[in-house]
């Protein structure tokens, strides 16, 4: 089964060309008049905030002229005399310069992940390929650098972007001599193409397996009726969320289940696990070319935890009680599973998702079928667009009409309540289909900033994989649906309610182990009994809510689950730094099954190759998953205050939009955190959460 965990998509750090092309991509602002998503009437726009539609060859067209715009724009930076150098001229057009160029390929990645015809989707992959190289050339130019360094700040704002931007040139090799430097700007040209090519394999894995419905005993009937047939009648299954997940929770038959796990775990296994081992390699060289002695020295230098001590004292410190906590609910699943087979003597890998579902009905009398029914998509949305909007001062206004890539896509203009001020775009693709990446994610695609001395609104994109509505049934959501939904939302609120002034740094761009804080906050707005039962309607009559003692219940078994979840979350995160840690090459195989034993205390299903499916590490958590585990210390510390002073506190809300989601990088998040909690975070909120009982706890990470 897949980590609970949810990924933001990162696209480069940095920034786009183009105003002209932006010009005529944005729109100025929501139409006068619109009404709250969910409301009778909605407002209509004919215009959009991003191009979704391109023609064969566009998207690289569009690349090129991207590229070729902003060397010009840095080539002028770099070639301006010593003495008639300012900050205006060479620091703040560095960042417009990046930010323009950023605004030009952000739209033209996204569409790698989503656009429905496949040589346009792979033009988007080969523009995420060409971007990461290009920047790498850009922060290792010399003569960038040296138009920059020394240049002195006004402001407490520039000096922050002042001291950001010099320090990524310098991490990335700006004090070697030129010949290395060469070496390791090749060296990262040839990664970012293998992790690229890796991506693209998943992202078109086509996977499926084939079963009888006397296979698929205990999938719900509604469920098998949407396969797809073979002439034959059996049921076309394939390994993308919801199907996979629907087999493994509830197919009654071991090996069917056995089946279906070892062909997610095999997906792509024999090309990606090549490209993931080449790029480990690739990294460790990297890193020792860069004067570190590991992958993870060098990723970690400049991020919250500071160095791979820190994190591996983090992770360790956290795993034996998480363990012991683990072999406690195996074992109340091992009982269950005696209960269906006498015989059995251990809980094996492709069990515990469907024990853990049997254990639902059992000793929580539900099902996930059964509760989802009181979860439609339309009324969730509209749930959530309320508690953010009663937290933020803000609203929701459905944008019809707008141009998308796909006819199930929705847009929504995002404003403040106060002044109706429009303050980003966001765009919401919830529906598998073939072609689109087949997990969840949110993207920054055009980042705010100020420009032309108005403030440029951002626009987000979530792309999530949800059971899709069938017949009159509408989409339905289970309550981990619900959580996913809030978690890549509370990544969309941080890259929508930015107000820093520099798109560099604005949104989403802080340390990588603050990043999840903000939407594993938000996704602990789901387990309150209160704001879960205001979420609810029953698909057939939205007024029913989720009855009390059934709401409750659903929470009490999703707190059973916790050792599980966060061993798997502990599983990533250690297999992960082990790969960035090594000093030589790594059988990434072998080291997968190793640290998956060592902490579920189960062994991984032999012939399986799991590190080839792991995407996090190839598209931007390298050495960085760890900040999941991370992150959920400050996550809910935060929620701890508003546990404090209300789950729908606007005065907690406007501090936390202002505090921390409005701020993007402009300050540390160590800082950003004690302004808004008054205090340091410490592991106690992580233990408590988790159902870890310590005598003693570690204060802080």
């Amino acid at each position: 089964m897949p980590t609970r965990l949810r990924n933001i998509r990162y696209y480069p750090v940095a920034a786009g060309v183009g105003a002209l092309l932006v010009a005529l991509l944005m729109i100025a602002g929501c139409l006068q008049g619109g009404t709250s998503a969910g409301s009778a009437e909605n407002r209509t726009t004919p215009a959009a905030p991003i191009q979704t539609r391109y023609s064969t060859g566009e998207i690289t067209r569009i690349n090129d002229q991207a590229e070729e715009d902003a060397t010009a724009s840095l080539n002028a930076i770099a070639a301006i005399p010593p003495g008639q150098r300012t900050v205006e001229n060479t620091l703040l057009a560095y960042d417009r310069t990046l930010s323009d160029y950023n605004d030009a390929i952000g739209p033209l990645t996204l569409m790698r992940y989503v656009y429905p015809d496949p040589a346009i989707a792979a033009e988007g992959s080969e523009v995420a390929t060409s971007s990461q190289i290009f920047l790498n050339g850009v922060t290792t130019r010399r003569d960038l650098y040296s138009a920059l360094k020394g240049q002195v700040p006004q402001t407490p704002d520039e000096a922050r972007l002042y001291n950001e931007t010099i320090r990524e040139f310098e991490h990335n090799g700006l004090r070697l001599p030129d010949d290395r430097l060469a070496r390791v700007r090749e060296m990262r040209a040839n990664l970012s193409s293998l992790e690229s090519q890796y991506m693209f394999n998943l992202n078109n894995d086509n996977t499926t397996l084939e079963f009888t419905e006397e296979e698929l005993t205990g999938v719900p009937s509604a469920t098998i009726a949407a396969f797809k047939k073979t002439p034959q009648g059996t049921c076309i299954v394939t390994t993308k969320y919801p199907d996979y997940t629907s087999v493994m929770a509830n197919a009654d038959k071991s090996g069917t289940r056995k089946k279906i796990f070892a062909a997610y775990f095999n997906r792509q296994a024999e090309a990606n696990t090549a490209l993931l081992e080449q790029a480990i390699d690739l990294r460790r060289q990297i890193a020792q070319e860069l004067g570190y002695a590991t992958w993870a020295d060098f990723q970690l230098d400049g991020r919250m935890a500071k160095s791979t001590g820190t994190v591996m004292t983090f992770l360790t410190t956290l795993q034996e009680p998480l363990r012991e906590k683990t072999r406690a609910e195996f074992a109340g699943l091992l009982s269950i599973k005696k209960g269906l087979d006498p015989q059995a003597t251990t809980v094996d890998p492709w069990d515990i998702v469907y024990l853990q579902e049997i254990r639902k009905k059992q000793q929580y009398a539900y099902n996930d079928d059964e509760v989802r029914e009181y979860f439609p998509m339309d009324n969730v949305l509209q749930g959530l667009f309320s508690i953010y909007g009663t937290l933020f001062g803000i609203g929701f206004d459905e944008v019809k009409g707008a141009p998308v890539w796909s006819p199930e896509v929705r847009l929504f203009c995002v404003r403040n309540l106060s002044d109706n001020a429009t303050v980003g775009y966001l765009y919401l693709d919830l529906y598998p289909r073939d072609g689109k990446d087949a997990w969840f994610s949110e993207s920054d695609v055009i980042k705010g900033r100020q420009k032309n001395g108005s403030y440029q609104v951002p626009v987000a994109a979530i792309i999530a994989n949800f059971q899709a509505p069938s017949g009159n049934k509408p989409s339905l959501l289970t309550p981990y649906d619900l959580e996913t939904l809030f978690h890549e939302s509370g990544h969309a609120m941080h890259s929508l309610l930015t107000t820093a002034p520099y798109g560099t740094m604005s949104g989403t761009s802080v340390e990588w182990d603050f990043v999840e804080t903000p939407s594993q906050a938000l996704e602990e707005w789901v387990w309150d009994p209160q704001l879960l039962e205001s979420v609810s309607g029953h698909y057939t009559n939205t007024s029913q809510k989720i009855p009390a003692d059934l709401r409750d219940r659903v929470i009490a078994a999703q707190q059973a689950s916790m050792g599980s979840d966060y061993s798997n979350r502990m599983e990533r995160s250690l297999e992960d730094m082990r790969f960035h840690t090594a000093t030589e090459p790594v059988n990434v195989t072998e080291v997968s099954y190793q640290t998956y034993e060592e902490v579920m205390g189960i062994p991984q299903l032999a012939g399986t190759h799991q590190p080839a499916s792991f995407d996090h590490i190839m598209d931007g958590y390298d050495a960085g998953y760890y900040s999941y585990l991370w992150s959920k210390v400050y996550a809910l510390s935060i929620v701890d205050t508003f546990k404090r002073d209300g789950m729908t506190s606007q005065t907690a809300g406007i501090k936390f939009r202002q505090e921390i989601l409005a701020r993007g990088n402009m300050e540390d998040g160590s800082v950003l955190l004690k302004n808004f909690l008054g205090k340091e975070p410490d592991m106690e909120a992580l233990y408590r959460h988790i159902g870890i009982h310590m005598s003693r706890t570690s204060s802080g990470t």
